[in-house]
């Protein structure tokens, strides 16, 4: 597709009232076809949610070179992980693309060039969460990747310039998780059937906690540099990909705008479910 024709498309998008804006942690892989405390907060989220008219999704799995978003109109589903049961290789996530939104993204951001890409898909830190809000996989979805060689101020800056879709009946999503390293992972129990037991180690809770308190009191500046935040934090995110999404959420909040929590809950110690809607009536 040409970009004159992703130019014609985004002129299909009109004015709404004005969507939320979601971040989510994710976890794992499982959880998208696993009933738990998870997977039900985010179907009782979606469920409070204005119906929208497409995703713009920012997932933790997806990184490149520069700043691109998908404009197929069939994206595929991308098992992007390993030694799971087959039940979950089996899984796909059939929603539509949406070259309009694709376009739309792109006229947002004035800052920075956006790629199109039509070979990616949806990877599973999108579908996972998604296939759980939106099983009838009958939104439009569409992702837009994490440049990881950037700072996070670059993210958080890029966040707002895509403000305008969020008046366009467009859901964007962050998905990663606040605290996530694979590294120090426990299982208590020893199985996988244990994972979602919730329980952290100190630094991840308190680096979890910090971070709240930072996005509770807009102090985007010290989330962007996250590096200068202490030890605990340190260990809570040894590489940026996870936490980076959290980012677009919080640049995209507007003045006056309410943060509720939900699934914040710890689990195999060095991890956080710790999820958000910004914006909600």
């Amino acid at each position: 597709m040409t970009p004159k024709d992703l130019k014609r498309e985004s002129e299909h998008l009109e004015r709404t009232p004005r969507m939320p804006v979601l971040f989510v942690g994710h976890g794992s892989p499982m959880n998208a076809i696993e009933e738990n405390a998870f997977s039900r907060g985010w179907r009782e989220v979606a469920g409070t949610l204005p119906r929208p008219r497409a995703i713009l999704c920012v997932s933790a799995h997806w990184e490149t070179d520069g700043t691109l978003v998908t404009a197929m109109e069939r994206p595929r589903t991308i098992h992007d992980f390993g030694g799971f049961p087959e039940e979950l290789y089996a899984a796909r996530y059939p929603a539509p693309g949406s070259p309009s939104l694709a376009a739309e993204t792109r006229t947002a951001v004035r800052s920075v060039p956006v790629g199109v890409d039509e070979r990616w898909g949806l990877d599973h830190g999108c579908w996972s969460v998604l296939m759980q809000m939106y099983p009838e996989a009958d939104v439009p979805v569409v992702q837009l990747s994490l440049d990881t060689g950037k700072p996070g101020s670059y993210h958080f800056e890029l966040a707002r310039e895509l403000a305008p879709l969020r008046d366009r009946g467009i859901l964007i999503i962050g998905s990663g998780n606040l605290v996530h390293n694979l590294r120090r992972m426990e299982i208590r129990g020893g199985s996988g059937d244990d994972f979602n037991t919730p329980y952290g180690f100190d630094w991840a809770l308190d680096a979890n906690a910090l971070f709240k308190k930072l996005i509770d009191e807009e102090r985007y500046g010290e989330l962007g540099n996250y590096r200068g935040l202490g030890s605990a934090v340190q260990l809570a995110v040894p590489t940026p990909d996870h936490y980076y999404p959290m980012l677009y959420a919080v640049g995209l909040k507007q003045k006056g705008e309410t943060i509720r929590y939900f699934n914040d809950e710890p689990v195999a110690g060095s991890l956080t479910m710790t999820s958000m809607v910004i914006g909600e009536e």
